[in-house]
């Protein structure tokens, strides 16, 4: 797959890099002598042709990488706080969640085969490099994924608007935090296979926040408690 950045060419082990592909009249001496340093094969095109390869801003360089592997649910069974994804599509708001996971110590994120954002070049740049320390794990239904982790000892927190307050629960050792999709939110079954309905108090004249920006608020305050 391509994937394209500065960040994303410092932060992707150099294992997992075929070659670069760079603008003509590339002047960073920082990236050139990064590239010549871990003998990454690289080659300078016209930049209509790396616009072709990525659909994000590429700072003139595109790399030619491994494509992703996503990991299985069975990965996660040890950990204290999992987040899930409940058909996000935003590839910016899955990268900034990756981001926010990545930064609160949380190891991994599941997210549903079908009708969901997978991991693409925008992803992985949004993700400013994150992606290299978190699992994506990829499940065919994400209730039934739920419900292992309940009976591995989780208890499933679901972000919606009719919940109780998140700043007033006492949460689990395990836990898995759901986020919905946008603007439609979670799916009805997945709030009803939950163990707990939580929300962010509004305050304002809008009554909901951006995926991205409610994950990571609740993520800080569910470690916080």
């Amino acid at each position: 797959m391509y994937v394209c950045g500065k960040n994303v060419l410092k932060e992707t082990p150099v294992s997992k890099i075929h070659k670069v592909y760079l603008k003509e009249n590339f002047h960073d001496q920082e990236v050139l002598k990064y590239l010549k340093e871990n003998k990454i094969h690289y080659e300078l095109i016209p930049e209509f042709r790396l616009n072709k390869m990525v659909n994000s801003p590429h700072q003139g360089i595109v790399l030619d990488i491994n494509d992703y592997e996503y990991y299985s649910l069975d990965t996660c069974f040890n950990e204290s706080f999992v987040v899930a994804l409940d058909h996000l599509e935003d590839p910016h708001n899955l990268g900034a969640i990756i981001r926010t996971c990545e930064c609160a110590g949380i190891k991994s994120i599941i997210i549903p085969k079908d009708r969901s954002i997978r991991v693409t070049d925008t992803v992985m740049k949004v993700s400013a490099g994150a992606i290299n320390n978190v699992k994506i794990i990829l499940v065919s239904n994400l209730n039934n994924a739920l419900k292992k982790l309940q009976e591995n000892y989780f208890f499933v927190y679901t972000a919606d608007m009719d919940g109780l307050d998140y700043t007033t629960v006492d949460y689990a050792n395990k836990k898995v935090l759901v986020i919905g999709a946008e603007g439609r939110g979670v799916s009805p079954l997945t709030k009803k296979n939950s163990d707990e309905i939580i929300s962010i108090p509004m305050y304002g004249k809008i009554n909901s926040l951006n995926a991205s920006v409610s994950a990571a608020i609740l993520i800080y305050g569910m470690i916080k408690r």
